[in-house]
C-alpha cells in the first residue's frame, strides 16, 4: 500500500523544506521517500493540495471567488456541440477545418438555440460559451455573410454527403414544398404567389424540402414565389438520381404536387416509381361514374379498385369517417357563417331607407308644410324616392306684387332664406331614403361575391339578384352529393402490390407529415426561417439551407430526447396502426401530457424549454481572492443536475 502525504522538514536558518512523500512497504518495513519539493508553491496551494491528498474538496467556496460578468451560459451550447460531434457535423460542412467552417457550424448552432438576424446572432452569442468553443470571438456580421457565401459553393457536396447518409437504394423520398413571406421588394426570388403564411399582399419565396422516411432532411431546392407546386417535382427526381446516384426510389408527394402530368412524365423513367392521391374533382367523377362502391367501405375503411383513366396505376380508396364528421360539421358551420353574412348584406340594402310612395309623401309635406312658400314646390313622389323643384316664377310675382320695393327685396331675402332652408332638409331626407342602401344587380352581386369567397361554399348557394334586393337559398342537393364524399380520399401508386400491400402505401403516403413537421419547425419559433430580409438571392438560398442544417441537428436531438419531451416515445407502435384513422398518441404520451410529469415525478419539457433548462449551466471565471497575481484565473463548470445529466447521456445515443 501507497500513501502520499506533505511533510514540513525545520531548516535552521531558512523556511521550512515543504516536502511531497510517500510511505512503502518493503520487505515488511515501512520506509519513506521524496517525490517533490514543494517549498516554492504559495501556501494556499500547500494547503489546497493537503486536503487533497486527505480526501476533502480541493475547493471550498472561500477559496475561490467568480469574477464580474465571468459566467457565460454554457449547458445549451454544450448539448448542441454534442449532437454535433455525435453526427461528425464538421467534416459534413467541410473535411478540413477553416474559419468558414467554424463560422458555419456556430450559425447553425445559433439557429437552433436562439434564430436572431446575422447581426443580432453575433451580439447574442457574446454572452455564451460558443464562440470560445468555436474560436469565432471576433467574428463580425460581415465575416458571417462571407460564411454563407463559402457554404452555398459546397451545398450540392453537403447534400451528396446527406444522401449517402440517409437515402438508400429502393427506399422511399419525401419531397414537398411551402414558402416565407419576405420583409422588403428587391430580391430577384421574391414573388407574388399562394401564399400559405397568411401574409396577403406579401412577396414570397419558395422552397422544396426533401427527406427520407424519417423526414431527415437531405436537400432543400429554392425556387421564385410564384412557381407552382408540380414545376419542382421534375428537378427532384433528376436529383436523386443524376447528383445522388439513387437509380430505384419511390418518390412521394402530395395531390397537388403530383399531377397527371407529372405522373405521365414518371411512367417514363425506369427504376422510379411514385406515391401520391387524386385531387377532389378526379374523386367526384369516379363516384359519379360508379367506380367507387360505397357500400364496401361498410366492411373496411380502404380497398383497392382500378380505372382505366388510370392505365397501370393501383388506385386505393379509402374512408376516415371521424373526418367524416369534422367535414360534415365544418361544411355546416361554413353554411351558417355565410347565411349570417348574407342577411348583413340585405339589411345593406333595406337598411334606413324609406319605402312607399304615401309614407315618402308624409315626410316631405311635413318639411314644406313649416314654411308659407312650401306651397310653390312641385313634387314627383315615387315608391322608392322623390323629387321636388320650386316654382321660381310664381313667388316671385307673389312677393313683387304688393309694396314698395324695400319691403319687397326684405321679402325676396327672406324667401331665398327659406328656400335653401326647405332644400337643406329635403337633402337630409334623400339621404334617409338612401342611406346604407345597395342598389342595381351588379353592386350587390359584388357584395355578395365577397361574401361568398370569404368562406368558400359558395357553390351550394342559389341567388336572385334585383336591382334593388335579392334573395338566396342553399342547394341542398349539392350538399348532400358532397357530403357522400366526407372522409374520402384515394391514394395513387405505381408500385405492385407484392412491392407494396395497400395498408403499407397509405401509411407511406401519409409519411409525407413528417416533411410538414419540418415546415412548422422551419417557419415557428424552432428556426425562424421567416421573414426573410436578405436582399440578395444567393444569400436567400444560403439562409434556408442553413436552416435546413439546423433543423437536421435538431430532428436527431429531438429523437434523442423524446423520453423527456411531450413526443410520442412508442414510435413502433405507428407501423402497425390502421393506417386510414386518425393518428392518435399512445397512452404513455397522453399521460405525459396531461400529468406534465414523468414517471419518475420530474416534469416534462418542449424541445426549447429543455435548452432552457440546460442553458443554467455555466463556464465561471474563478480566480483566488488571496493571491498577489489577481489575473490568474481558472474555469470551472457548474455541475449538470440529474435531468440535465440525463439530456447528455441521451445525446450520445445519436448515431449509435
Amino acid at each position: 500500500m501507497v500513501d502520499m502525504y506533505i511533510a514540513t522538514i525545520p531548516n535552521r536558518n531558512s523556511p521550512p523544506a515543504i516536502l511531497l512523500r510517500e510511505s512503502y512497504r518493503e520487505n515488511g518495513k515501512v520506509k519513506n521517500r521524496t517525490l517533490a519539493n514543494l517549498s516554492k508553491l504559495p501556501p494556499q496551494s500547500i494547503e489546497a493540495l493537503r486536503r487533497s491528498l486527505k480526501g476533502e474538496n480541493l475547493f471550498s467556496s472561500d477559496s475561490f471567488e467568480i469574477i464580474e460578468d465571468g459566467s457565460p451560459a454554457h449547458g445549451h451550447v454544450d448539448a448542441v456541440m454534442t449532437a454535433m460531434r455525435r453526427l461528425d457535423f464538421s467534416k459534413l460542412i467541410c473535411s478540413r477545418r477553416s474559419p468558414q467552417r467554424d463560422l458555419v457550424v456556430a450559425m447553425v448552432a445559433a439557429r437552433i438555440l436562439e434564430p436572431k438576424s446575422k447581426l443580432a446572432t453575433t451580439l447574442w452569442w457574446a454572452d455564451t460559451t460558443l464562440p470560445e468553443m468555436l474560436d469565432v470571438n471576433d467574428a463580425s456580421e460581415d465575416d458571417l455573410y462571407d460564411a454563407m457565401d463559402w457554404l452555398l459553393e459546397r451545398q450540392s457536396s453537403i447534400e451528396n454527403k446527406l444522401a449517402d447518409r440517409h437515402l438508400k437504394n429502393d427506399a422511399l423520398a419525401l419531397y414537398d414544398l411551402t414558402s416565407s413571406y419576405f420583409e422588403g421588394q428587391t430580391c430577384p426570388l421574391a414573388a407574388l404567389g399562394h401564399n400559405r403564411d397568411g401574409k396577403k399582399g406579401k412577396l414570397q419565396v419558395n422552397y422544396g424540402l426533401l427527406t427520407n422516411r424519417k423526414g431527415i432532411p437531405v436537400s432543400v431546392s429554392i425556387f421564385e414565389g410564384n412557381t407552382g407546386d408540380p414545376k419542382t417535382l421534375m428537378p427532384q427526381v433528376e436529383k436523386v438520381r443524376d447528383e445522388f446516384g439513387i437509380k430505384q426510389f419511390v418518390m412521394v408527394g402530395d395531390r397537388g404536387m403530383l399531377t397527371q402530368k407529372q405522373v405521365d412524365a414518371l411512367h417514363d423513367i425506369d427504376g422510379i416509381d411514385w406515391i401520391g392521391a387524386l385531387r377532389p374533382e378526379a374523386i367526384k367523377k369516379l363516384a359519379t361514374g360508379g367506380a367507387i362502391q360505397m357500400g364496401l367501405f361498410d366492411e373496411r375503411n380502404l380497398f383497392e379498385l382500378k380505372h382505366p383513366d388510370f392505365p397501370g396505376e393501383r388506385l386505393i380508396a379509402c374512408r376516415n369517417v371521424e373526418l367524416a364528421h369534422r367535414r360534415s360539421a365544418k361544411r355546416e358551420s361554413l353554411l351558417q357563417a355565410t347565411v349570417k353574412e348574407l342577411n348583413k348584406v340585405r339589411d345593406m340594402v333595406q337598411r334606413g331607407r324609406l319605402n312607399g310612395k304615401k309614407e315618402i309623401e308624409v315626410r316631405v309635406r311635413n318639411i314644406l308644410k313649416k314654411y308659407r312658400i312650401g306651397k310653390h314646390f312641385e313634387l314627383d313622389i315615387r315608391e322608392d324616392g322623390f323629387y321636388c323643384k320650386v316654382n321660381e316664377e310664381v313667388l316671385i310675382a307673389e312677393v313683387t306684387a304688393k309694396g314698395n320695393p324695400a319691403q319687397i327685396e326684405k321679402r325676396l331675402e327672406k324667401s331665398r332664406h327659406h328656400i335653401q332652408s326647405i332644400e337643406k332638409q329635403l337633402a337630409n331626407l334623400t339621404q334617409k331614403v338612401d342611406r346604407g342602401r345597395l342598389h342595381g344587380q351588379d353592386e350587390i352581386g359584388l357584395r355578395i361575391g365577397k361574401v361568398i369567397n370569404k368562406y368558400k361554399v359558395g357553390k351550394h348557394f342559389e341567388f336572385d339578384i334585383r336591382d334593388n334586393d335579392f334573395s338566396f337559398e342553399i342547394n341542398k342537393d349539392k350538399v348532400k352529393k358532397e357530403a357522400a364524399l366526407d372522409g374520402i380520399y384515394i391514394v395513387r401508386s405505381s408500385l405492385s402490390e407484392e412491392r407494396m400491400d395497400a395498408d403499407e402505401t397509405v401509411r407511406s403516403y401519409k409519411l409525407l407529415s413528417q416533411a410538414e413537421r419540418a415546415f412548422r419547425s422551419f417557419k415557428t419559433v424552432d428556426l425562424m426561417v421567416r421573414p426573410i430580409r436578405h436582399r440578395l438571392e444567393d444569400r436567400v438560398r444560403a439562409h434556408i439551407f442553413l436552416c435546413m442544417l439546423a433543423y437536421y441537428v435538431q430532428w436527431h436531438m429531438m429523437e434523442a430526447w423524446r423520453p423527456l419531451l411531450y413526443a410520442d416515445e412508442d414510435q413502433k407502435g405507428k407501423a402497425l396502426r390502421d393506417p386510414v384513422a386518425p393518428a392518435k398518441r399512445s397512452g404513455s404520451a397522453m399521460k405525459k401530457v396531461k400529468t406534465k410529469r414523468l414517471d419518475d415525478g420530474s416534469r416534462v419539457f418542449s424541445f426549447r424549454g429543455l435548452l432552457s433548462h440546460l442553458s443554467a449551466i455555466v463556464r465561471a471565471t474563478c480566480r483566488c481572492p488571496d493571491e498577489r497575481d489577481t489575473s490568474a484565473t481558472f474555469m470551472m463548470t457548474t455541475r449538470r443536475n440529474p435531468k440535465q445529466q440525463r439530456a447528455f447521456d441521451l445525446l450520445q445515443t445519436i448515431g449509435a
